[in-house]
């Protein structure tokens, strides 16, 4: 094997507290990479992933110091490098992919231009050089025409084009590590696919050495040779993909890989009772104690040490009850995948929906994001809406919801309401009895408002609650949720992911409605967090009979949870049925595609799915 070029020894990583005490948020952390090598990095929100990435090129977030150990590149210890020094490293031969492209390109510079400021960083190409070596990297990532997409600002490309252009970015200093911070979040099953598979390719091209932080397991079983998986800031099993896949050694290594959505299962997961301690919480013996299943008395008392695996020399847990094994039931709660027989709540007949408009002096017509689209649903249904990105999913819940007009057709709401205004012309009782939730819960919750304040607005509103009335059934809001009361007096910023996602759907609930519109809600969590909230979603429906329609690039979430799936491609409707009829058997060619997509974290396959 080739000697290490990134080691990371005894790192402790925290904060100061107010006692003056350190609080850990990475503690005792022992890694290596070598050249050529791929480790994935995985775990819960809050874990320290993140963190220990940024970490490996020498950077700490504001708040948080070095407390002991050391990161060393090449045998230089990054944390006594000069600033200089570190500058010429960092984007230059440790390269970074950051997590959202969308959010770290510069929406007013062309993509090439900002290529360019990275060679002007880390190369002295000027003039025609500079711009051939542009265009060479925008065709290293393997986008079409690069001339015509080195002009066009970041808005003009599609979510996918965005992520190859930050690789993109990240390759120009010509790397030798290249670090991913959730490299796929976000995509369709294809893109990603495409993603990941451009990143194997380049490591083959260049011998490059990658890290890559993912929630998603299939993420890390399609790319990495070895997994390091962590909780809270410390690493409890470090092993190849395939022997953690197939027989993993820690309770929490197999809480994690129990709470994946197995596409052909039909399954909701079994998800991680509890949650982890919050960052720097300083508690004897091992850290996952409250959570585990396997705990006693010496679990409680004894914190346990990353050691090797017995008959596994180079595998190694942090558990006084490792034991490699298989998962050999998926333990979950089926749904049904019938179709309902309650009263038609929703009836979409033959819409269309187009973006842009039409110039002064006439013109041509702006291509329909949506066409020819018919399909009802029923009290107590779930929906789900699949296809890549660009394919009308969204639109349809904006044309639902009257927050952009359809241009074609007609949407009506239990029976007789024809939802043709927009949102802000909508009577009261229909805005109540129609709530949507959208996928990233930062943007949709005030951040000055408490928990109690954001729940009590649609009290008000539709029900004419306040005071003492409003709180309580803030508060049995939120137990229904699985969040206490504790919880009213909190900022959203106090919130994990999970928790702001569980008062989103708190605060659609809220308005009691009849329908419900789930916006990608649980493409950025951790799969523990997404199993509990799909649970919860199967909950209220049953519980209160209300109708959903579930948008996902996740075709194994869908499946989890939808009793019919309909596949959009290209705005029109290319495959509608059952979810088992839709994920087992599939009639199109495109709907087969989308399938053979899906990663799942199975030992020997690099996490591709490939049985249709």
């Amino acid at each position: 094997m080739n000697p290490p070029i990134l080691v990371v020894d005894d790192l402790a990583v925290g904060f100061t507290t107010r006692a003056g005490a350190d609080a850990r948020v990475l503690d005792g952390i022992s890694i290596d990479l070598a050249q050529g090598e791929v480790l994935g990095l995985a775990g819960e929100s809050g874990c320290g992933k993140s963190t220990l990435l940024y970490a490996m090129m020498g950077f700490l977030k504001p708040g948080l110091r070095l407390i002991g150990g050391a990161a060393r590149y090449h045998g230089r210890a990054l944390f006594s490098m000069s600033e200089a020094d570190l500058d010429a490293v960092r984007g230059g031969t440790i390269a970074l992919v950051p997590q959202n492209a969308g959010q770290s390109l510069t929406p007013t510079i062309r993509v090439g231009e900002q290529i360019g400021e990275s060679l002007d960083l880390h190369t002295s190409l000027v003039g025609p050089a500079r711009h051939e070596r542009i265009l060479g990297l925008i065709a290293d990532v393997r986008l079409p025409d690069p001339a015509v997409i080195a002009r066009r600002y970041p808005h003009e490309l599609s979510g996918g084009q965005q992520q190859r252009i930050a690789v993109a970015m990240a390759l120009a200093g010509d790397p030798d590590v290249l670090l991913l911070d959730e490299p796929t979040t976000g995509l369709d099953v294809t893109t990603q696919l495409h993603i990941l598979d451009l990143l194997r390719d380049l490591r083959a091209a260049k011998g490059m050495a990658m890290v890559c932080v993912s929630h998603d397991l299939g993420v890390i079983a399609h790319l990495a040779d070895r997994v390091a998986i962590m909780y809270a800031g410390a690493i409890v099993e470090a092993r190849g993909v395939d022997a953690v896949l197939a027989r993993p050694a820690h309770p929490y290594t197999q809480g994690l890989l129990a709470s994946i959505p197995r596409l052909g299962t039909g399954r909701i997961p079994a998800a991680i009772p509890g949650r982890p301690p919050a960052p720097g919480t300083d508690r004897p013996g091992c850290r996952y104690a409250e959570r585990c299943p396997r705990a006693d008395e010496r679990c409680t008392r004894l914190p346990p040490v990353l050691e090797p695996l017995p008959g596994e020399p180079e595998g190694r847990a942090a558990c006084h009850h490792a034991e490699p094994r298989g998962l050999d039931a998926w333990p979950g709660d089926a749904v049904s995948g019938a179709v309902k027989d309650g009263a038609i709540v929703l009836d979409i007949r033959d819409l269309a929906v187009s973006y842009g408009k039409r110039g002064l002096l006439g013109g041509p017509m702006p291509a329909k994001a949506v066409d020819g689209v018919t399909v009802s649903l029923r009290r107590g249904e779930v929906l789900g809406l699949v296809g890549e990105s660009g394919s009308g999913k969204s639109t349809i819940l904006r044309a639902i919801t009257g927050l952009w007009p359809a241009s074609g057709g007609a949407i009506v709401f239990d029976g007789a309401i024809v939802l043709d205004r927009p949102a802000a012309r909508r009577e009261r009782d229909v805005l109540r009895r129609v709530q949507l939730v959208f996928q990233n819960p930062d943007a949709s919750l005030n951040p000055r408002h408490t928990i109690a304040e954001i729940l009590a607005q649609p009290l008000g509103l539709y029900f004419g609650l306040g005071g003492v009335a409003a709180e309580a059934r803030a508060a049995d809001l939120l137990r229904s949720v699985r969040l206490d009361a504790t919880y009213l007096r909190r900022y959203p910023g106090q919130l994990s992911g999970g928790e702001k996602q569980r008062v989103a759907i708190a605060r659609a609930f809220a308005a009691e409605p009849d329908l419900i519109l789930c916006d990608e809600v649980t493409s950025a969590l951790d799969v523990s967090v997404q199993a509990s909230v799909l649970g919860l979603l199967r909950d209220l429906t049953v519980e209160r009979g209300v109708a959903c329609i579930l948008v996902s690039h996740d075709l194994a979430v869908v499946r989890a949870l939808a009793d019919r799936i309909v596949v959009l491609h290209r705005g029109r409707i290319a495959e509608i049925g059952t979810a088992a009829d839709i994920c087992d058997r599939p009639s199109q060619t495109y709907t087969r595609a989308l399938v053979a997509a899906v990663l799942e974290p199975e030992p020997g396959a690099r996490g591709l799915r490939a049985h249709v």
